[in-house]
């Protein structure tokens, strides 16, 4: 010590005190920074870059997550404290998702040095979408033929393998990748949030969107089952440009607020935080393989004419009838939650059975999940059927001409032929349903048919309208004829 001064023993104290500070604010300077002095996943983990709460149980929410995801987009300053945040997208525009690794030494030893499969998906935020979402996807895409909802910008993606896009699935995408080493995805979105409002609700009332990530490992089958990590965050797409300007409209509404009131709004981060959330549940479909052309065995019904037959590639159709049985596990049960949307009661359920699950009152699944999700809970374990808005049954005219030929050949009378009518169930009561109910019927692609008609007085073709269908009797029969349409290779359905 270079003090030559004796001071008294207060003094002394108070020197020691002075020296010992000034030290430890010394004690990082002339230190290298290396390469590995930081990383990213650090930095993202200070306090500033949490933008939301985990909505995960209390005994989580001290926990890392293993991965972490960020979106390379600015949250709306609009949003207030306690909401979730939101961030506006440019329709078609690509944003780039940073993956992370957030992994502790010896977490999940497993998967390092190995693959780790990722599915990006777009989904509704408002639970009434969620429970008509294949209804809208597929009005979607009757309006957009041959566009995606969710698309990968390859080329500007970083340590991706293997991306594929399932075409049966238009918002979602999937690939490989290894969390050891940097990766970073591009994507677009080719929807916008208006697309699934009605008109009068249009403009900023647009819906909004999930963007949400589950991560999965290999199992022992080398299949990517066992899930890892969800996470998700909540946007709005504009047209292209649109999203600059509400997020410039956002900005100037604040700077006029108070200040008082500016204190109970978020500030505007530069990122987006994906947050942690419940896996999504998968929707079994006819055939999951990845490939354009699908296969399938409804033949039960084919287009023949004498005109000729379509060449076509049919599109699996989702007829899934999920009831809880009695005899399925506590696992089995968690896992029909999950598939029916009713993963935030399921640490409530985490013991029951499918039997005990059958065994509670409508008061009880009111009580435990509240009015609204008591009521649907009740009716998804009890299995009730919604009565269809419309019932009408159709037979295939040609179908018909060659069973009644056939009761002649083999000497029946014609009073005793019987034809096989097919019922069609309506809810939308809407020309679009009509033709996706009758595609499906036909095992054909709704492209194919371009056009619907009634066969009126004098035999006229008068087209179907929505307002048509609106006004047919319920459980009213047709005969349905079809004609090839000489402009393409679709055909007209007419209705007799």
């Amino acid at each position: 010590m270079a003090w030559a001064l004796k001071l008294p023993l207060s003094d002394e104290v108070i020197e020691s005190g002075l020296v010992q500070d000034f030290d430890a604010s010394l004690s990082g300077i002339g230190q290298e920074l290396g390469a590995g002095a930081y990383s990213m996943s650090d930095v993202l983990a200070l306090p500033i870059f949490k933008q939301e709460e985990s909505n995960l149980p209390p005994d989580t929410d001290n926990e890392i997550p293993p991965f972490q995801y960020v979106l390379c987009a600015a949250t709306s300053p609009a949003v207030k404290l306690h909401d979730e945040t939101l961030t506006y997208l440019n329709q078609g525009q690509s944003y780039e998702i940073i993956m992370l690794d957030n992994r502790k030494i010896g977490e999940l030893p497993e998967i390092s040095g190995k693959m780790v499969k990722s599915i990006i998906r777009v989904v509704f935020h408002d639970r009434r979408l969620q429970y008509t979402e294949h209804q809208q996807l597929e009005g979607w895409r009757w309006n957009r033929p041959g566009d995606r909802i969710l698309d990968l910008d390859i080329p500007m993606s970083v340590g991706i393998i293997d991306p594929r896009a399932n075409p049966t699935q238009l918002n979602t995408v999937e690939f490989l990748w290894e969390p050891s080493k940097r990766t970073s995805v591009f994507i677009q979105v080719h929807c916008i949030s208006t697309e699934f409002t009605m008109r009068k609700h249009g403009g900023e009332k647009g819906v909004p969107f999930r963007i949400q990530i589950d991560t999965f490992k290999e199992n022992e089958s080398n299949e990517y089952t066992e899930h890892l990590h969800s996470a998700s965050c909540q946007v709005k797409v504009f047209k292209p440009k649109g999203a600059d300007r509400k997020q410039k409209t956002d900005r100037e509404k604040m700077e006029k607020r108070a200040p008082q009131e500016k204190e109970k709004y978020q500030p505007s981060y530069e990122t987006t935080i994906l947050t942690e959330c419940s896996p999504w549940p998968e929707v079994p479909y006819v055939n999951n393989s990845p490939s354009p052309g699908f296969s399938s065995t409804q033949n039960s019904f084919p287009v023949v004419e004498g005109n000729g037959s379509p060449i076509h590639q049919p599109e699996p159709v989702v007829q899934v009838v999920d009831n809880l049985l009695p005899a399925a596990t506590p696992q089995d049960a968690q896992q029909w939650l999950l598939r029916n949307r009713f993963s935030p009661f399921s640490r409530l359920f985490t013991n029951f059975s499918g039997a005990d699950l059958l065994k509670l009152t409508r008061e009880d699944v009111i009580q435990i999940c509240g009015p609204a999700d008591g009521i649907r809970l009740f009716n998804a374990l009890k299995g009730r059927v919604v009565r269809p808005r419309l019932t009408i049954y159709v037979c295939q005219e040609s179908q018909q001409a060659r069973d009644q030929q056939t009761k002649h050949e083999n000497g029946d009378a014609a009073n005793n032929t019987f034809f096989i009518y097919h019922a069609i169930y309506l809810e939308e009561l809407t020309a679009i349903e009509l033709t996706e109910k009758i595609a499906q019927l036909f095992n054909i692609s709704p492209r194919q048919i371009n056009q619907i008609f009634k066969q009126g007085p004098t035999g006229i073709h008068v087209l179907v309208s929505d307002e048509m269908i609106q006004n047919f009797q319920d459980e009213v029969c047709f005969v349905l004829d079809t004609m090839k349409d000489d402009s393409n290779d679709g055909y007209h359905i007419i209705l007799k």
